[in-house]
């Protein structure tokens, strides 16, 4: 099928959006999707805050980005918008980084207050770098994620509902993504 990189914006290692991100890659992965996760929190710092264009994991992540058939971006919000660390990795990208591809941004947020920040703060952002098609995202409040002391994920039952829906409509416009014809 297609391949999908996930991406998640959070500069936290143990954070919700992190988890929730990898609780849906094994969604798309039993897909038939091949599914690369990027935590941006990995980026060297001083290639993110240096805007070194030229540093190893910068050009990694930059292919990384051009061999996806998929996008999937996934945020905390924070005073309304997607997260700094994130800002920072998509300023370092080519500026038509996501011509051709499908995108799904999905966040999270401890307030319903942050539910327009998909749409009034990262979709903007995604559309200017090409974007073919923006599937409907999804924002999900915190404390519908719970973290289980084993480490398990549970996720609210609406909330589980909505991003089953959301995903699968991600994966079924993955497969009806128009083929770019090679410039020549």
């Amino acid at each position: 099928m297609a391949t999908v990189l996930s991406v998640s914006g959070s500069p936290s290692a143990s954070s919700r959006t992190n988890r929730l991100l990898r609780h849906l890659d094994r969604r798309l992965t039993a897909q038939g999707h091949e599914v690369i996760p990027l935590d941006v929190r990995t980026v060297p710092a001083e290639a993110l805050l240096g805007a070194d264009f030229k540093h190893p994991a910068i050009v990694e992540v930059t292919e990384l980005f051009e061999r996806a058939d998929g996008i999937v971006v996934g945020t905390p919000v924070y005073k309304a918008s997607y997260s700094g660390v994130l800002k920072a990795l998509l300023d370092l990208l080519p500026q038509y980084a996501l011509l051709g591809k499908t995108v799904l941004p999905l966040a999270t947020g401890g307030s319903t207050a942050h539910v327009l920040a998909i749409d009034y703060a990262l979709r903007p952002v995604l559309s200017s770098m090409g974007a073919a098609h923006i599937v409907q995202g999804w924002f999900t409040l915190d404390k519908d994620i719970t973290v289980q002391e084993d480490g398990s994920l549970s996720v609210a039952p609406a909330a589980t509902e909505a991003l089953t829906q959301i995903v699968d409509q991600f994966s079924t416009a993955l497969g009806r993504r128009p083929v770019l014809a090679a410039a020549g």
